[in-house]
């Protein structure tokens, strides 16, 4: 008979104690332990460790020379967006993680890979959300031959192993991780040890098979993948969709990839065929119209893309005692840096306002090089005052109120001027670098430079606290 254990998990990281504790060490989670019982076999410890030694009675070992990458078997996804955020393709053997809201286009994006990739390799379904029939009526909207894709609609693990050892595919999708359960454990499904059970399990099929695994995975109210996070250390690759379910257009990043870049961004744009990819965002995410106060254009950088984005910002009187600064698709810390910098190296004070920053297209920008193009937008703003037509910028403010220098700016200046931008701002030591003899590219030393060659004359700079003379009498 196995003994039964019972231990106390945290729900975010995993964290096994003997007894309940109200806030977890390792995450810093408050009331995050759950009680679980586990079921451990007497000597099964030592029947693994036998098992590794093999027949000889020792650990083998081999060459890496001898050993065959799999990152050079890719093949192809079908999705040109989807190849470029995974590093190249799909790597055979790998356990994927693809996390979003619901309703984002998690299912419709993995469907319409089966659906390509059916036509030459066996792929496999599995669906625990879901019924057949469900899924069928998607597949004859999105897929052009939903006949050759096979449909697992199974929760229990132990089933869903033996359908994969029976049927062996190429390709898995689990869609979703978190309602597969084991009979050898007693929690409900969706629990740490439930979902470390499956991905536990799958990740040997992947590596001991070679078949490529997706798994889907439910987020939290945060927006975070939901689960332990010991499920993203157990896989290979972590992709994560961004922006509004109620918009068109989605974005996929990847916070992990043992087989590729972090730094790459996939545009998708949602209709009634399904995900359909954007091969250049710069149409997209640049805005229509003639300018606006408060707008600006931002060159950006995501791995080997390169694309213009909008900033939009507002600033309006407050009545409250401590003005907002509230931020869409940017970083608040930042926000409160660059408003603290206009007000003492640019004379645009913001004390009594409220400031709004948006990123247009519902896209995140997390790179130092926006600073500028938020500044411009808020001094643009505040002044009612729109900026140039053709104008776009990148560079990074420092707290002295310089411009300092951005990566990639050849790339970023090649970028604007193939949209039709006439004159790119940026760092006077990128504006070198990109040539003398370019006259779009516009260079600026400090952010006063910059809004007196944008919005105009400003006024002069604050005397220093230390400079300023008294004159009261004694």
């Amino acid at each position: 008979m196995p003994k039964r254990q019972s231990v106390f998990v945290c729900s975010q990281c995993g964290r096994h104690e003997a007894k309940w504790l109200g806030h977890c060490p390792d995450c810093q989670t408050w009331d995050s332990f759950v009680e679980e019982t586990l079921a451990t076999s007497p000597g099964g410890v030592g029947r693994a460790r036998r098992k590794a030694r093999g027949a000889a009675g020792h650990v083998t070992s081999v060459s890496l020379s001898d050993v065959t990458s799999s990152a050079q078997q890719r093949f192809s996804s079908g999705t040109a967006e989807l190849d470029r955020v995974l590093g190249g393709g799909i790597v055979p053997g790998s356990l994927v993680l693809v996390g979003g809201e619901p309703g984002i286009g998690k299912s419709t994006l993995l469907l319409q890979v089966l659906d390509h990739v059916a036509g030459e390799r066996p792929v496999l379904l599995v669906c625990g959300e879901e019924s057949a029939a469900q899924i069928r009526m998607r597949a004859e909207r999105i897929c052009a031959s939903p006949g050759s894709i096979r449909v697992l609609a199974e929760t229990e693990l132990e089933t869903v192993m033996a359908a994969l050892d029976q049927e062996r595919p190429e390709l898995v999708v689990v869609d979703s991780v978190q309602t597969l359960y084991s009979d050898d454990l007693s929690s409900a499904p969706g629990s740490v040890s439930q979902v470390r059970e499956a991905a536990g399990r799958l990740l040997r099929l992947a590596k001991q098979s070679g078949a490529a695994v997706f798994l889907v995975g439910h987020v939290t109210k945060d927006g975070a993948i939901a689960g332990p996070r010991v499920l993203e250390h157990m896989v290979d690759t972590v992709l994560q969709f961004e922006g509004d379910k109620d918009r068109f257009f989605r974005i996929l990043r990847a916070a992990k990839n043992r087989f590729g870049s972090t730094n790459e961004l996939g545009v998708f744009e949602m209709s009634e065929a399904g995900l359909r990819p954007v091969p250049d965002p710069s149409q997209l995410f640049a805005g229509e119209g003639s300018p606006a106060a408060g707008s600006a254009l931002h060159v950006a950088v995501e791995g080997t893309r390169c694309f213009l984005v909008e900033v939009q910002a507002l600033v309006a009187t407050t009545e409250l005692a401590l003005p907002r600064r509230v931020t869409t698709g940017f970083d608040r810390n930042r926000l409160a840096m660059i408003v603290a910098v206009l007000g003492r190296h640019a004379s645009l004070p913001l004390s009594s306002s409220d400031v709004f920053v948006n990123i247009a297209g519902g896209i995140h920008v997390e790179e130092p090089a926006a600073d500028l193009a938020v500044a411009v937008a808020i001094a643009s703003a505040s002044r009612n005052v729109p900026l140039p037509a053709g104008a776009a910028l990148f560079g990074e403010i420092g707290l002295t109120g310089e411009v300092r220098s951005s990566s990639q700016p050849e790339r970023r200046y090649a970028e604007a001027t193939r949209v039709g931008r006439s004159a790119v701002v940026m760092a006077r030591g990128d504006a070198g670098r990109v040539g003398p003899q370019k006259s779009s590219a516009v260079g600026v030393a400090t952010v006063r430079s910059a809004l007196s060659s944008l919005l105009g004359t400003v006024s002069p700079a604050p005397v220093a606290p230390g400079n300023q003379s008294d004159e009261r009498g004694v």
